[in-house]
């Protein structure tokens, strides 16, 4: 069973997209802040992370660069979430994701899954 680390601030989104993605088969792990979420990805060894960009303790971006400090957990794809969504915003983000998946709240979750799968696909042709 593939397992996917969600990281968001916001409980309501954190329990609708677990029961979501636990519906789909998936194994879930949730993190309210970035420093659970390190903790938890460096524990659980996640399958992919669902990354909110904006929380109160650390930025999403900064989680994700202390991530790919280790080698158990560099690797990790990860799949970035926004509330605030303009050109400027999108361009900001994605220069320092990587140029990683974003995806805007309120979420398609149909296509969030879609990515998901197609996510899991590339990491096991690896």
């Amino acid at each position: 069973m593939k397992k996917i680390l969600i990281v968001d601030n916001e409980e309501d989104f954190l329990q609708m997209l677990d029961k979501r993605l636990t519906t789909e088969g998936y194994s879930v792990v949730k993190a309210t802040n970035g420093t659970e979420a390190i903790g938890l990805a460096l524990l659980q060894h996640p399958d992919i992370i669902i990354l909110d960009v904006l929380m109160p303790d650390m930025e999403g971006e900064e989680v994700a660069a202390k991530l790919k400090e280790y080698s158990p957990t560099k690797n990790i794809p990860m799949i970035y979430l926004t509330a605030l969504f303009s050109k400027a915003d999108e361009e900001k983000i994605r220069s320092k994701t990587n140029g990683d998946m974003i995806f805007v709240k309120p979420l398609d979750a149909d296509k969030l899954l879609e990515q998901i799968k197609k996510l899991l696909c590339s990491a096991a042709a690896l």
